[in-house]
């Protein structure tokens, strides 16, 4: 029996929260039974039937795991010389995988170089056997990463309402696409900065205006104190 592990994430690209990986091992029964349950990539469904699908993914999964990645480690790995974004989940994805030990490994890939990802990946894996198949769209095209996609998007809205209940603001998605989200950032960017990825340039620029205000306020206090 082959256990075949889909790996995906929800969260890349919004200013604030988390960003989550899921990885989801099933065998080809556990599989056809989910994708006639209508498990797919998550963008193609509502959160309220992943949530449905949620329970049914964990229940029929040989194994599976969930990592959260807050927002302060994000900015580390894009800070570092030596790490991005995509080097970073290419890391939480050689873990997960690590803990997981499937037969084979489906990746939802981050790079548009395939095989430099895919390189980049085995080395981390070192000694695993586990087959690699490194895909642009995977989510769409293999039930276990839609499977794992839709762990990772229920966990990032389920980090999303627990970060807006802590601090009493309905910010909306946490993209900046979202006009909440761009009107909680212009706000209150200063006032929550343990939310925010600071290394977004939104966040930079938002920073920077501030310091440059400050900067000009102090400036015209001290030419009318004169």
């Amino acid at each position: 029996m082959v256990l075949t592990c889909g790996i995906d994430e929800a969260g890349r690209g919004p200013i604030l929260g988390p960003m989550v990986m899921a990885g989801v091992v099933l065998d080809e029964q556990a599989a056809g039974e989910l994708k006639l349950l209508g498990v797919k990539d998550s963008k193609l469904l509502t959160i309220s039937r992943m949530r449905e699908l949620y329970g049914k993914i964990t229940g029929l999964s040989a194994r599976h795991m969930i990592t959260v990645i807050p927002a302060e480690e994000i900015d580390s790995a894009l800070e570092s010389s030596t790490l991005n974004l995509n080097w970073l989940e290419a890391q939480k994805t050689a873990h997960i995988i690590s803990q997981l030990k499937p037969d084979k490994a489906i990746i939802d890939s981050p790079s548009v170089n395939l095989a430099s990802y895919k390189s980049y990946l085995a080395r981390l894996l070192q000694d695993s056997r586990t087959e690699l198949i490194v895909e642009h769209k995977a989510d769409l095209n293999h039930v276990e990463c839609g499977a794992a996609s839709i762990l990772a998007k229920v966990t990032r809205e389920n980090e999303i309402e627990k970060i807006k209940n802590q601090i009493g603001n309905n910010f909306g998605s946490g993209y900046l696409t979202d006009p909440l989200t761009k009107a909680f950032l212009d706000d209150n960017f200063d006032k929550h900065p343990a939310v925010f990825r600071k290394s977004w340039i939104p966040y930079k620029r938002a920073a920077e205006t501030k310091a440059q205000r400050t900067l000009e306020a102090f400036t015209e206090v001290s030419k009318n104190g004169k």
